[in-house]
């Protein structure tokens, strides 16, 4: 599974970074996707970060 974030929508809120820190990180004000391919153990997390995210910057390919 792959999954990326918009640096145009994303707003810097961290809630991705707080719910899978295993797959996002914060590069100054914007997060980014630290994994070129999301962890078995981490799927369920980056799924719900994409999910929680309020202004839906984050996609995931499956």
């Amino acid at each position: 599974m792959k999954t990326a974030v918009d640096p145009e929508l994303c707003t810097g809120c961290e809630l991705c970074v707080e719910t899978c820190p295993e797959v996002f990180e914060m590069d100054g004000d914007i997060a980014m996707v630290k994994v070129d391919t999301v962890p078995e153990d981490a799927i369920d997390c980056c799924k719900q970060a994409a999910e929680d995210c309020p202004v839906e910057a984050i996609s995931v390919e499956e």
